[in-house]
């Protein structure tokens, strides 16, 4: 390669599974004329996370994976050195693809006793293999952030929590279940974006915390991680004053964050990949093509990830880099595609998805994960209330013949009630039967896993959970992000909080079979609620 090609190589623009023809031929042009490193998926310029306030609706598409296997093929074919394909696979393929397997947040595997952490590897391990039945060799992730802020707008549920332990250990066990499979891993967002208010893509957040701060906590999981010699970290889009002699300079084009600290101080050898450069706290900065990606590159970035001018970025690195320092990127990434098998001459290619495999393990991380927060004679009070004909299951935002429901209905009798998003509440129907309950099972399934308008519960709900919580005995269960315990007013009054973390079948009838079987839970909260 020429130097100007192997500098192609640090560029992994963004390209859109659900696309326009004419923005494919584009990118294929692109792979062949600027030889770049890979490629990050997404599954719509709409979804794009700094394009939501274009308000663009989403179209999704069940035919997205189809799409993107074939478009892996095609891009395959324009490159003359094989291309690290990516994407954010946090949670799975269905973080960005539809109609595939979907895993619990990593807020979920945090609820785990530590002992189970064998279940995050099963995870990352079956995340790989969904990915490599794609043709994608490399997931930008799992989290390494600890989540000490509540008010996070976009950590939060992708957080294995605030215990720094926890977070180190599950991550690493994510990492190494991938790699079991051939699949690249990537800890993020570098120092730590878990105690922030602000969303990166929008803003830039800043962390006041000292380097012995940082080093007790933020930043332990990372250097675990170190440890066990993960293939990519990626730097987010914040500021940390005290390692930046006082600026509020970006981390992602800071070099003593990257160079000074990661680098030298932590000893990192791997591949350093800058988390996506258009986001508004970083592609907002400078008006000249190029600048922000040799500004990436520069401050200690190998790979330039959602680069936005690819052409003016590599004449601006040829301009500025020295000869040593692009080889030195150029190493890191070739080490990595040879380790993700990219140079083979027979590519393992995974089987198709395991369907059944996902649900037995999602049904092992419902039985380890579900947490009690609150128990007063949960078991009984149902009990009594179901023998009397006093008990009600009341289900928030899904129809009332849930799995949870359906499981329940099997041990209790209950009088059915459902409120969706489009109702007015309380509805006359619940309204006039109420008065003839003793006991209320709900089931609130939180509509989203951000913070954002209280998680999109609306006023309404709010204001009858709380009448209800004062005028029945209420076991409420929470099929979402437990951060939205905290918008629930008069919390403290309920008689029982049961946390489910997901509303897949297998948390809903594992959440129902727990409490008609009086069997204790065994997950703990991975993070602070406060009003209870």
């Amino acid at each position: 390669m020429t130097l100007e090609q192997k500098i192609g190589q640090f560029f992994f623009p963004a390209v859109f599974i659900n696309d326009t023809e004419e923005n494919i031929q584009a990118t294929e042009k692109m792979i062949r004329e600027h030889h770049i490193g890979g490629l990050t998926f997404f599954h719509s310029r709409a979804s794009a996370a700094t394009n939501y306030e274009s308000k663009k609706p989403i179209v999704y598409n069940d035919d997205s994976y189809k799409r993107l296997k074939t478009l892996i093929i095609r891009y395959q074919k324009a490159a003359t050195t094989p291309l690290l394909m990516s994407i954010d696979a946090e949670w799975g393929l269905a973080m960005r693809v539809e109609k595939t397997p979907q895993y619990p947040y990593a807020i979920t595997l945090g609820a785990l006793p530590k002992s189970k952490a064998h279940l995050a590897f099963e995870v990352g391990r079956q995340i790989g293999l969904d990915l490599k039945s794609a043709g994608i060799q490399y997931n930008l992730a799992p989290l390494a952030d600890i989540n000490n802020n509540p008010n996070n707008p976009v950590i939060g549920y992708r957080s294995f929590g605030e215990d720094k332990d926890k977070v180190a250990l599950f991550a690493v066990e994510y990492l190494k279940g991938m790699n079991s499979v051939g699949v690249l891993g990537c800890l993020k967002h570098f120092p730590g974006h878990g105690n922030t208010n602000v969303d990166s893509h929008l803003g830039l957040p800043i962390l006041q915390e000292s380097l012995d701060e940082l080093l007790e906590n933020e930043l332990y999981p990372f250097i675990e991680g170190i440890k066990a010699n993960v293939d990519s970290i990626m730097i987010g889009h914040l500021a940390v004053p005290a390692l930046n002699d006082g600026k509020n300079t970006s981390a992602t084009l800071s070099k003593p964050i990257i160079e000074t600290l990661l680098r030298k101080k932590l000893g990192y050898k791997g591949l350093i990949i800058s988390d996506a450069l258009n986001m508004h706290s970083v592609s907002k900065l400078y008006t000249t093509k190029g600048q922000l990606e040799w500004e990436a590159f520069n401050a200690g970035n190998d790979v330039l990830c959602f680069a936005e001018n690819v052409p003016e970025g590599i004449q601006a690195i040829m301009h500025h880099a020295t000869p040593e320092r692009i080889e030195e990127s150029y190493n890191c990434i070739l080490a990595c595609k040879q380790k993700a098998g990219l140079f083979d001459s027979e590519p393992v290619v995974a089987n198709q998805f395991d369907f059944e495999a996902t649900s037995d393990l999602n049904k092992k991380i419902a039985q380890n994960s579900i947490t009690t927060i609150k128990d007063t004679a949960n078991y009984q009070s149902v009990l009594d209330a179901s023998e009397k004909n006093s008990l009600g299951l009341l289900t928030i935002y899904k129809e009332s013949d849930t799995p949870f429901s359906k499981t329940l209905n099997k041990h209790f009798s209950t009088q059915k009630f459902s409120i969706k998003a489009t109702e007015k509440v309380p509805n006359n129907d619940f309204s006039k039967k109420i008065t003839t309950l003793d006991t209320i099972i709900i089931a609130l399934f939180v509509p989203k896993a951000k913070p954002m308008q209280n998680f999109e519960i609306e006023d309404a709900v709010l204001n009858l959970l709380s009448e209800l919580f004062e005028t029945k005995k209420c076991v409420l269960y929470l099929f979402g992000n437990p951060y939205a315990l905290q918008v629930i007013p008069k919390l403290q009054l309920a008689n029982g909080i049961v946390q489910a973390y997901q509303d897949f079948e297998e948390f809903q009838e594992t959440a129902a079979t727990l409490l008609a079987t009086n069997t204790a839970t065994i997950g703990s909260l991975p993070v602070v609620i406060q009003n209870i």
